[in-house]
């Protein structure tokens, strides 16, 4: 990770220089993840400044946690960041399939509130060593939730560090040396076409942004599309699941060490199960032969 920070700050620098040979400047596609950052940023800054919690990775969370904006628990509760009910909270509460059946998470009156708990909560014992991180390293903060245990995902770090720097969400981290709008601009429209290749448990993949297949991976990468369908247990080309992982080699038969079980939470399948792990789904299917592929329901893993 340390590598592509440099790797990325690199990019930056030159894309700065070219920049004046683009003419027009290159502006990001209007879309539900760009609406949700120009509506929320300033409700995020606002939130670092009176709690300390870096801007970026505010709205990335909240971008991934509610699919920016558009999930269930997001337009039916206000709660923009998975944050579940716990034995102190006593508002009102909604149940959604997650990590088990039927979570209880929180329900807020309005958007803002649910920032501001969001805040509150990362105030709690469990994450205070992130305020000893530099509020600027959206980095150290985005591994420092996994390691908290903010999210149960093991590749959650890096999907936040994708969002964040796709959408140069680290602009808000400092309003005083914001990257001009126009450069912004320029560098996710440059990031959209570049996809970082990542690695955990061995298996190297890069994370999909808003919009992909794997046809359009494939031809980016100069994979064969037959082999990165296979690769992912896909037959056919179809739009990937924003941030979900496509995988540039075959996938492992067994769950990483730990993991025994999970649960399909809401707008998930078997598929994502696999994704989210690194495992076959064939591997998974061939552990639970009788269980729908519909939310709610509890995997074997091993």
């Amino acid at each position: 990770m340390k590598h592509y920070r440099t790797s990325f700050l690199r990019r930056t620098i030159l894309m700065a220089a070219l920049l004046p040979l683009f003419s027009p400047a290159v502006a990001p596609a209007a879309n539900a993840y760009e609406d949700y950052i120009e509506q929320y940023s300033e409700m995020a800054m606002e939130q670092m400044r009176a709690y300390g919690v870096p801007a970026s990775i505010t709205l990335a969370q909240g971008l991934l946690e509610s699919a920016a904006g558009r999930s269930t628990l997001a337009r039916e509760g206000n709660n923009h960041f998975g944050i579940k009910c716990h034995a102190d909270w006593q508002g009102d509460t909604m149940l959604r399939n997650d990590d088990a059946p039927d979570e209880c998470f929180r329900v807020y009156g309005n958007v803002a509130d649910s920032f501001r708990d969001h805040s509150l909560f990362l105030r709690r014992k469990r994450y205070a060593e992130l305020f000893d991180l530099d509020p600027t390293d959206y980095t150290a903060w985005a591994q420092g939730l996994k390691k908290c245990g903010y999210a149960t995902d093991p590749n959650y770090a890096a999907r936040l560090i994708s969002i964040i720097e796709l959408y140069s969400l680290q602009r808000f981290d400092d309003p005083t040396h914001k990257v001009n709008e126009e450069m912004a601009a320029f560098i996710h429209q440059t990031l959209c076409n570049t996809h970082v290749i990542r690695k955990n448990r061995g298996l190297h993949y890069v994370i999909a942004q808003p919009g992909d297949t794997y046809g359009s991976i494939a031809k980016e990468l100069k994979i064969k599309k037959s082999t990165l369908l296979k690769y992912n247990d896909r037959v056919t080309d179809r739009e990937i699941k924003a941030w979900e992982e496509v995988y540039l080699q075959e996938k492992s038969d067994v769950a990483p060490e730990g993991v025994s079980r999970a649960t399909i939470g809401d707008g998930e399948s078997i598929h994502s199960i696999a994704q989210r792990y690194g495992m076959k789904t064939e591997s998974i299917r061939r552990l639970n032969p009788d269980t729908p592929d519909t939310p709610g329901q509890t995997l074997r893993l091993r």
